[in-house]
């Protein structure tokens, strides 16, 4: 078999269907798995290849995969929609002078492996130099896909579910509609597919009958895993596709050292990264962005996301942490703490009922319970900076732009709105006033008034 090393490659993702199952003005393969649109999840897997060309051929909603792409893939206009064949079709233009191989993928089969498409590219540069290669699966269900008859790897024909006969849809081995062909042989071939069938429309899989009439031999490469290739089309098969995926990655994070407690009740994002001997408890959420070190301990039901945890933290339960937020080593914050924005330095501790963002805490300094930055004037955020070993009392507003010195006290109830110097005690409070007997005096009036009353 020779190698695929010197072949460019060019992939061209189909998403022009108009997703009417997901019942959605998003567009259906920018509904996230793990914080993630599920094209994004198949365009890093094709990334590992480094493709020279990404084609996106849009219908429906074009404008916001426009938006959501950038400059990360061409995009390609299939309107009216007339089939898959003709949605390849579309591609032709933005290929233009292109000379490689073609994988043709699917926006809503978002994880299909990199080995896989390679297994597929190698195929296609086989001793028989097939014109087509087809990836395949055999599901436990084979309801409405299309089937492909084939002997030992070799295509005898495709068919589609609507069009095939009761022997054919007795064959288990259907087609994921993925396929790797050559770029000067794969729009020849279309040129060459008609609409003679049940829908009317273009059929992708008919370039396959049509080489093998030529004369030409077709490959078939079949992945063992069927979910590798299963589609999205409703909420339903979304929330199926994120409990595999979660499922997949529980795994992973304990075989990589974690103890997760409750796996089925911890949720990652795409890209979190966990360090060995992280305790992960009950009902943790991981958004995206989120790296956590060595022998961290996160309590339950806590939210994290765009989140750095140095070795040794400690958080919740019922933390959260926005982006932005930063524990260094040591650190600690307890239940129903909140940081957007905000460093706090080893060994530094906010264990109840505080809000910290846009601010900075250094080493060893302690936040008493229900102490708040104020760091929003309505207009402008500005920054709290908190000295080393500050001890900033219970129910305390700093009001940024504010400056704590290191070793310094703000007593209880504060309200300080000035820089504290370092070692210096802040003490803002109104005066208490005391007035004996008054209290007594006024029960019983109230007492006297509320029995005149009843009388």
């Amino acid at each position: 078999m020779t190698s695929t090393a010197a072949s460019p490659l060019a992939i061209i993702v189909l998403a022009a269907g108009k997703g009417t199952r997901m019942k959605s003005d998003l567009h259906k393969v920018l509904h996230p798995i793990a914080g993630r649109p599920m094209l994004d999840h198949l365009l890093a897997s094709a990334a590992e290849l480094e493709p020279q060309h990404r084609v996106v051929v849009a219908g429906h909603g074009r404008e916001q995969l426009e938006a959501a792409l950038g400059e990360n893939a061409t995009i390609a206009v299939q309107e009216p929609q007339l089939g898959t064949g003709h949605a390849v079709q579309q591609a032709q233009g933005a290929l233009a002078g292109f000379v490689g191989d073609v994988l043709i993928l699917y926006g809503d089969v978002p994880f299909v492996r990199a080995d896989t498409m390679r297994e597929m590219l190698e195929r296609l540069h086989g001793d028989d130099a097939p014109a087509v290669v087809v990836l395949g699966f055999e599901p436990a269900d084979t309801l409405q896909y299309g089937r492909i008859i084939a002997e030992n790897g070799r295509i005898a024909k495709m068919v589609e579910h609507k069009d095939a006969s009761e022997a054919e849809r007795a064959t288990r081995l259907c087609n994921s509609g993925l396929m790797a062909v050559r770029s000067e042989e794969l729009f020849a071939l279309l040129d060459r597919v008609g609409n003679d069938n049940s829908q009317g429309e273009y059929y992708l899989v008919d370039i396959v009958n049509i080489a093998n009439a030529d004369g030409r031999t077709c490959a078939v490469v079949v992945t063992a895993d069927a979910d590798e290739v299963a589609g999205i089309n409703s909420r339903g098969e979304l929330a199926e596709a994120e409990g595999r995926w979660q499922a997949r990655r529980r795994k992973q994070a304990m075989d990589d050292g974690a103890t997760l407690i409750a796996p089925e009740t911890v949720w990652f994002a795409w890209d979190t990264q966990l360090g060995r001997d992280v305790i992960v408890e009950p009902n943790v959420f991981f958004g995206p962005g989120v790296t956590v070190a060595d022998k961290v301990t996160i309590h339950g039901f806590s939210h994290l996301e765009g989140a750095t945890l140095d070795s040794g933290v400690q958080i919740g339960p019922f933390a959260r942490l926005r982006p932005g937020a930063v524990l260094k080593e040591g650190a600690k914050i307890g239940n129903f703490v909140e940081m957007k924005k905000a460093v706090l330095g080893p060994g530094a501790k906010a264990n109840h009922l505080t809000y910290l963002g846009d601010a900075e805490v250094g080493a060893g300094a302690n936040l008493g319970a229900g102490t708040i930055t104020c760091n929003y004037d309505g207009y402008f955020k500005h920054k709290t900076v908190i000295g080393e070993r500050a001890f900033i009392g219970s129910n305390s507003a700093l009001i940024a732009p504010v400056r704590i010195g290191a070793d310094a006290i703000v007593a209880a109830g504060s309200a300080v709105s000035r820089d504290v110097a370092d070692g210096e005690l802040r003490l803002v409070r109104a005066e208490q006033l005391v007035k004996p007997g008054w209290a007594d005096r006024f029960h019983d009036a109230m007492k006297k008034k509320k029995a005149e009353k009843k009388g």
